[in-house]
């Protein structure tokens, strides 16, 4: 282990980052040797054994799987690394999109054997979104059949960003020992799991192919970077000094990802990772300056401790010792018993404690500043996605993306008595995770708890059982269904008319409905010559939206369509914005009734791996259910099958796949939108 400079923390020594994989593809792992190493932790926890700092809460020991994001933070070569390891699970997108919005960098952690697979895709995706810089990380090379250049293959082919591999492996599967450096041409040696890294030449078996790598990637940077192309140029060649620099701006402008490779779980090719965030991921004030609104106004907020704080609020959650809200300070500074201001809800709060956390255990800190993620204590209203800002200087900043949900169960307490109990721990649900949604059913009056996938709602009532005692019945999952418009209607005329003593109500619309691709809803009016006045125009705008909570095939919420205002009339004394929106929405319902509407169900992109010999029962089973087989391939003796299916179909299809294949099938399921169900499906309201 090597020996830390003392960590001043300025800005510039600063990385905030997140681990970003697919599940099982070691992120935690991958995380819990970043402590070991750094010396934060004195033991290197295991997954398998549960005990990681990170995957703390009792489900997800149970499971083996990361649920929650954990923030962790370490030292590292005079840097102070603030770490979010994130869920690799679907059903809990929403906590990597929640993570993403605040980090700065990220690293996306690769199966060596398995390339990059459905849910590498998506978070790979959501990086994008947020333009978060990435490395990537090959993990698993002692696996058998692991291949890094089969690896770096998928990564071009699916992500299609430009793969810098600055490292060779020296060894396969079993055999894999350690890489070698391509920028300084040096080998990287790990005698055993906890003995420290040994730099020594490259074997003399390994030089040859060394070079001939090292050539390509000063061509592949060459090709991307100005300042390489003219040194390469005037040179024939690149010194490793301009490749690192290169790298660091082509990692940062997102035109390359550097890619390195190792086994976190045997710790090889950790020191070299933790080296390369360093070098090429950005600190704070590598990024632009955050961007927000206020009155209409757009403003920027540098990184600097000394301008007016912005922060935002990025998860919350009832910890032992209170209700924590995370946040990620963008410019000034907070101080225990500061006052800030929340624009959301319009309301100051006061900052109890401020926390660096590390997983579930806290460091109490005095002053927090730009360029921090910290934990803070006595914020009573915040919700995550707020915004935080010095009351004299207000700010609202972009919150991250909420995702719709798309399954629900029933759930109600056992015991009558638990039925104020089971509320209360609802709504604290709902407000730690805004993916879930509570709501009551005005037909039924049930309680529906809605969310991302069958496993995200099982964790949850899990959740209450463990934190409440209160013991919860689960009814039958239901998906989100949608309805769209296939075939829509040109001059729908409605009139509202509507007199019973004193002034009336009057409003007069002609309405053209039509699909509408690739969007939910969109509104135009096309009156001409003052027929119908602007502020009426917005309130017909308005009635039509009350109107798309309900469609006419099923009563499930209306997408897909755009309607647009042609003409109207008014009344000199019964016309009024009320009457208008009134004419808006009920003029929409009965146009929706003369259009051809169909039923829309939620599918999902199913990924399932199983033995060759068990291929034909998957298949089988999945058209059963009405799925689209889209691609099969072989990989190592296992056969990897990939299908469009409806997620009502899914419920279940754990149990039914591991009975199927003697318990050695696995699948993983991600939603894509919504497609038209056939006709005869059955439908739960």
């Amino acid at each position: 282990m090597r020996t830390e400079r003392p960590v001043t923390n300025p800005l510039t020594a600063v990385r905030n980052l997140g681990i970003l994989a697919h599940v099982d593809a070691g992120k935690t792992t991958v995380t819990e040797r970043f402590l070991y190493l750094t010396g934060s932790t004195h033991k290197r926890g295991e997954v398998h054994d549960g005990t990681t700092v990170t995957d703390f809460d009792p489900q997800e020991r149970d499971r083996g799987i990361t649920i929650f994001a954990a923030a962790v933070s370490c030292a590292w070569d005079g840097h102070r690394v603030n770490l979010i390891d994130t869920p690799g699970h679907v059903d809990f997108a929403d906590e990597v999109e929640r993570s993403l919005r605040v980090l700065d960098g990220a690293i996306a952690v690769f199966d060596a054997v398995a390339g990059v697979e459905p849910q590498s895709e998506s978070v790979w995706r959501q990086a994008d979104r947020y333009g978060v810089p990435r490395i990537a990380f090959v993990n698993k090379l002692d696996r058998a059949g692991a291949d890094l250049d089969t690896a770096v293959a998928s990564i071009r082919e699916r992500l299609h960003p430009a793969p810098l591999v600055v490292q060779l492996p020296i060894g396969t599967e079993d055999g894999f020992t350690g890489v070698v450096d391509l920028l300084r041409l040096r080998a990287l040696v790990w005698a055993d799991v906890d003995g420290p890294v040994a730099e020594v030449p490259v074997p003399e078996d390994l030089l040859a192919e060394a070079r001939r790598r090292r050539r390509l990637l000063e061509e592949a940077v060459a090709e991307l970077h100005p300042g390489a192309l003219e040194e390469f140029c005037a040179e024939s060649t690149l010194s490793a000094g301009t490749l690192s620099t290169a790298l660091r701006d082509l990692t940062r402008t997102g035109d390359g990802v550097v890619v390195l490779c190792g086994s976190a779980y045997r710790n090889r090719g950790i020191e070299p990772l933790l080296d390369a965030v360093v070098a090429y991921l950005p600190s704070p004030l590598d990024v632009p300056p955050v961007r927000g609104t206020y009155d209409g106004g757009e403003q920027e907020r540098a990184a600097d401790p000394q301008v007016p704080l912005s922060a935002l609020a990025f998860k919350v959650s009832a910890a032992g010792t209170g209700r924590l809200t995370y946040l990620r300070i963008y410019s000034g500074a907070i101080e225990r018993g500061d006052t800030v201001w929340d624009p959301g809800t319009r309301r100051t709060e006061r900052i109890g404690r401020i926390l660096r956390v590390q997983a579930d255990r806290h460091e109490r800190l005095e002053r927090a500043v730009a360029g921090d993620i910290v934990a803070v204590a006595g914020l009573k209203s915040v919700r995550a996605g707020s915004t935080l800002c010095a009351p004299d200087a207000p700010l609202v900043l972009e919150p991250p993306a909420v995702a719709d949900p798309v399954v629900s169960v029933a759930v109600e307490a056992r015991r009558s008595t638990d039925t104020d109990r089971l509320t209360s721990a609802l709504a604290r649900l709902a407000e730690e995770d805004p993916s879930l949604v509570v709501r009551t059913d005005a037909e039924t009056g049930q309680t529906v708890l809605s969310g991302m996938g069958e496993l995200h709602l099982e964790v949850a009532v899990e959740k209450i059982r463990l934190a409440t005692g209160v013991e919860v019945d689960v009814g039958r999952p239901r998906v989100a269904y949608r309805e769209t418009v296939v075939r829509g209607v040109s001059g729908f005329v409605f009139r509202h008319v509507k007199q019973d003593g004193g002034s009336g109500q009057f409003a007069h619309v002609v309405l053209d409905v039509e699909p509408l691709e690739g969007g939910d809803f969109a509104f135009r009016s096309a009156v001409v010559g003052g027929r119908v006045p602007q502020e009426y125009i917005r309130s017909v705008e308005a009635g039509c939206r009350d109107a798309l909570t309900e469609g006419p095939v099923g009563g499930f919420p209306v997408t897909g369509l755009r309607v647009t205002l042609t003409d109207g009339a008014t009344h000199v004394k019964d016309s009024s914005e009320q009457a208008f929106r009134t004419a808006g929405r009920l003029g929409l319902r009965e146009a929706l009734r003369a259009c051809e509407t169909v039923l829309l169900e939620p599918v999902a992109e199913v990924t399932v791996t199983v033995p060759e010999d068990a291929v034909g029962t998957v298949l089988g089973d999945l058209s059963a259910r009405r799925g689209r087989v889209t691609g099969s391939t072989t990989r190592s003796g296992s056969a990897l099958v990939t299908a469009t299916v409806p997620l009502a179909e899914l419920f279940g299809y754990a149990t039914r796949l591991r009975s199927r294949t003697q318990g050695r099938g696995t699948f993983t399921a991600r939603p894509t939108g919504y497609a038209p169900a056939p006709d005869g499906v059955a439908v739960a309201r």
